[in-house]
C-alpha cells in the first residue's frame, strides 16, 4: 500500500544521511514503529513519506514514495495557525455529526468540539486527541503518526494502544513510549547512526519489539563471535606463516648453491604470495558489531538526603488556572530521597502543580533544585548554542566536562556548537539532565522526563534516575518510569492528591 524505493536524505547543514537508498513496504496489517536516538531523522522520514516540501529547506532528498492511498499525517507539533483557532473553526470543514463513535472513542463531544475554546488553551493531551479526531473523520486508507503519545494520560494511552492494534489500518508511527510499542508493533524499523554519526544504518525486521531486541542482542553476539574468532584465527596464520617467511629467508642467505637458491626464490615467492592471500581474506572479515547506545550522564554517587530531611510540606486550597478550579485541598508531603510520581487525566492541573513546587523550592538555601518542565522554552533560549548555554552558568572546566559529557551522550560538534532550536526534543532534554549533573542538585522536579527519549534511551534514564540519591518530583504518564523510578505516586483529581501505592 507504501512502498519506499532507494530512498535518500541529505542533513544539508550536518553534512550527513540518515537514509541512504532505503527501501520499504508498509503492508495492510503492518503496525510498523520508526525507533532510534535522538536527532537521527525519524521525523524527518515521516515528514518526507507524507510530503516531500515539508522538509526540502533542510534536507536533500532523492529515491521514490509510491502509494495511490489516501494518508493522513499527525505531526510532533500542532501547528500554530491550528493553535490560534477555536474548536469549532478547527472542525467546521469536518462531517463531524458522522463520525460521534470517533468522538466518544476519544473521550470528546460534540459540545466540546463545536465551543468556542481555542486550541492553543488546551493541554497537551488535549491537542493531541482533537488532532487524532480530526484525521480519522477524513478515513484515511494509511496513518503516519508522530509522536502520538506525548501527553496523553495513561486511560488514553491504553485506548491509543488497542485502536492501534484493531485497526484496519496500516500504520506508521514513532513513540517513545515502551509499553505501547511492546503492546502495538508487529514491524521494526531501526534508524541508526554509527561511526561517530558519519554512517547511516536502517534495519527493518518484522517481529513485536521484545523479539527484535532479542534477535537484535543474539545477532549482535554471533556477529561478535565471528568476526573475534576470524582475527584469531588470521593471527594464528600469520605467526606460522612469518616463520615460515623467517625460516626460508634464513636458508636463502645462508645457501651458496645456485640451483638451490632458485628453489629457495621460488619458494619464497610462493610464501609470499600466501601472506597476500590471508591480507585479502582479512579484507572479507566481519567487522565488529557497531551498536548505538545511548549514554547519559550519571548523577554524581555522593548526592543523598537524609531519609528525615522534610524536602517538601506543600497545602494548597484551591488549583486553579485563572478563574478555573481544577483541585481542591491539595496536599504533598517529601521527605529524604523519596522518588515522588503524580498521574491523571490530561488537563487536571499536574504541570501547573509541579510549576507552583518549583516557585517554592527554587530559592530554598538547604537544597539544590533543578526544573525541567514540560516546554524546554521557559528555561532554554534556542537561539544559544549548547555551549553558551552552559557558560552562562558554569566554569571553563565545567564547560570542558559538558563537552564530554556531550560526547558521551552522542553529540556531535555541530550540534554542540549550533542553535539548541535546531536539536531533537530528546537531544534538548539531555542538555536539561547535563544542566542537573553539572549543578549537583539533589531535588529534582520532573514534568513528563522521558517523553522525548527514545525507547532505547528511556531504559538509560530511568536507570539513572532510579539510582538518583536525592529527591525527584516528577509528573508522568509512563507506565514503566512510574513502576521503575517512582517509590511513590499520587493521582490529581479533582478533589486533591490520592495515593495509588
Amino acid at each position: 500500500m507504501l512502498e519506499l524505493k532507494n530512498v535518500s536524505l541529505y542533513l544539508k547543514k550536518d553534512g550527513r544521511y540518515i537514509t541512504e537508498d532505503f527501501s520499504f513496504t508498509l503492508k495492510s496489517g503492518d503496525k510498523a514503529v520508526l525507533i532510534g536516538e535522538e536527532g537521527n531523522g525519524k521525523s524527518t522520514l515521516l515528514k518526507y513519506i507524507y510530503q516531500p516540501s515539508l522538509v526540502e529547506e533542510y534536507c536533500s532528498y532523492s529515491g521514490e514514495v509510491i502509494t495511490k492511498c489516501k494518508m493522513a499525517y499527525l505531526p510532533q507539533f500542532m501547528e500554530e495557525k491550528d493553535c490560534a483557532l477555536s474548536l469549532a473553526e478547527y472542525f467546521a470543514s469536518t462531517e463531524y455529526y458522522m463520525h460521534t463513535d470517533v468522538l466518544s472513542k476519544l473521550g470528546l463531544t460534540i459540545d466540546f468540539i463545536l465551543s468556542a475554546q481555542k486550541l492553543a488553551t488546551l493541554s497537551g493531551g488535549e491537542k493531541v486527541k482533537v488532532q487524532l479526531a480530526r484525521l480519522l473523520m477524513e478515513e484515511p486508507d494509511i496513518l503516519l503518526l508522530d509522536e502520538p503519545t506525548n501527553d496523553l494520560d495513561i486511560s488514553t494511552l491504553q485506548w491509543l494502544e488497542s485502536f492501534i492494534t484493531e485497526s484496519r489500518l496500516p500504520i506508521l508511527y514513532i513513540s517513545h513510549d515502551e509499553t505501547l510499542i511492546e503492546n502495538t508493533a508487529n514491524v521494526i524499523v531501526h534508524m541508526e547512526q554509527i561511526v561517530r554519526k558519519t554512517k547511516c544504518r536502517i534495519s527493518v525486521v518484522r517481529c513485536s519489539y521484545h523479539e527484535y531486541l532479542s534477535y537484535r542482542k543474539s545477532s549482535f553476539a554471533h556477529q561478535e563471535q565471528v568476526a573475534k574468532k576470524q582475527r584469531d584465527d588470521y593471527n594464528k596464520q600469520m605467526e606460522k606463516w612469518r616463520q615460515i617467511y623467517n625460516r626460508v629467508d634464513h636458508e636463502q642467505s645462508a645457501m651458496k648453491d645456485a640451483s638451490g637458491g632458485r628453489l629457495l626464490k621460488k619458494k619464497m615467492h610462493s610464501v609470499i604470495s600466501m601472506g597476500k592471500r590471508f591480507e585479502r581474506e582479512k579484507e572479507n572479515f566481519l567487522d565488529f558489531p557497531q551498536e548505538e547506545e545511548a549514554i547519559l550522564a550519571k548523577f554524581d554517587e555522593t548526592i543523598h538526603l537524609p531519609s528525615g530531611k522534610t524536602v517538601l510540606d506543600f497545602s494548597l486550597e484551591h488549583l486553579c488556572i485563572q478563574d478555573r478550579v481544577l483541585s481542591r485541598n491539595l496536599k504533598l508531603y517529601i521527605a529524604g530521597n523519596s522518588h515522588v510520581g503524580i498521574t491523571g487525566k490530561n488537563g487536571a492541573g499536574k504541570s501547573t502543580l509541579l510549576a507552583l513546587l518549583w516557585k517554592e523550592l527554587k530559592l530554598r538555601q538547604d537544597i539544590i533544585a533543578a526544573f525541567m518542565p514540560q516546554n524546554y522554552a521557559d528555561v532554554l533560549d534556542f537561539n544559544k548554542t549548547p555551549i553558551e548555554h552552559l557558560a552562562d552558568n558554569y566554569t571553563k572546566d565545567d564547560i570542558t566536562k559538558a563537552r564530554t559529557y556531550m560526547g558521551g551522550m552522542k553529540f556531535t560538534h555541530e550540534e554542540m556548537t549550533g542553535k539548541i532550536g535546531n536539536l531533537s526534543g530528546g537531544q534538548k532534554a539531555k542538555i536539561l539532565f547535563l544542566d542537573m549533573v553539572l549543578r549537583k542538585a539533589n531535588v529534582l522536579l520532573l514534568d513528563e522526563p522521558t517523553r522525548n527519549f527514545s525507547p532505547l534511551s528511556s531504559p538509560v534514564v530511568r536507570a539513572a534516575l532510579a539510582g538518583f540519591g536525592g529527591a525527584i518530583i516528577s509528573v508522568s504518564h509512563d507506565r514503566k518510569y512510574l513502576t521503575e523510578v517512582c517509590n511513590k505516586v499520587y493521582e490529581l483529581r479533582e478533589n486533591g492528591l490520592f495515593p495509588m501505592n
